[in-house]
């Protein structure tokens, strides 16, 4: 296996020339739209430095990656500023989901063990988040990790174990705080259609 399929596969490896050139190409990108004030021209460096991009998404910048090509956002994704999305593996985020300031996700890990760790060795682990999320500023989420669908992730909580479908969490580290109920959709429902002509 290359070093890349090793990355990728969550296995041990190194960097080296060939990943090296990759985040080099994708650090140029990164400096071009973290600059521009062109929101077309952001979106089209967007669509060639992620994985898969889906309709209506969105995010502020800066914004800072590894590798860009292993972030899969779907439709009508927002990140607001200073997002952080180290991606050694696979990053995959539904439909809908909001991401506040400074969001980070870490997918990448390096071994407990000190002196395997100072040679250089690393690994990764994928994150997998679900449609209709919304998680707050300064969150980090860890890899290996799984949030469902139809999330709320409170500000300020660190993520590192999965989060189930219809919930509220919020911690450190990130805990289940209770589900999202009925009463909710109608309060919330009813607050918007206040707001409505």
């Amino acid at each position: 296996m290359t070093q890349k399929e090793r990355m990728l596969a969550g296995k041990l490896y190194r960097v080296d020339d060939q990943l090296a050139a990759e985040m080099r190409q994708t650090r140029e990108l990164l400096h071009q739209f973290n600059q521009s004030l062109d929101a077309a021209q952001r979106q089209n460096l967007l669509r060639k430095l992620l994985g898969g991009m889906g309709e209506n998404a969105y995010i502020e910048p800066p914004f800072r990656c590894d590798y860009g090509a292993n972030i899969y956002v779907g439709k009508n994704f927002y990140a607001n500023f200073e997002c952080i999305i180290l991606d050694q593996c696979p990053i995959r985020i539904g439909d809908n989901v909001f991401f506040g300031p400074r969001m980070s996700l870490y997918s990448a890990g390096h071994p407990i063990d000190a002196a395997v760790r100072s040679t250089g060795l690393e690994f990764g682990k994928p994150i997998t988040i679900g449609s209709d999320v919304w998680v707050g500023g300064d969150t980090v989420i860890l890899g290996g990790v799984t949030i469902g669908s139809n999330v709320v992730i409170g500000a300020g909580s660190v993520v590192t174990k999965d989060i189930p479908s219809d919930c509220i969490a919020v911690g450190n580290p990130c805990r289940v705080l209770r589900a999202i109920t009925d009463e909710d959709r109608a309060y919330w429902r009813a607050a918007a259609e206040e707001w409505l002509p």
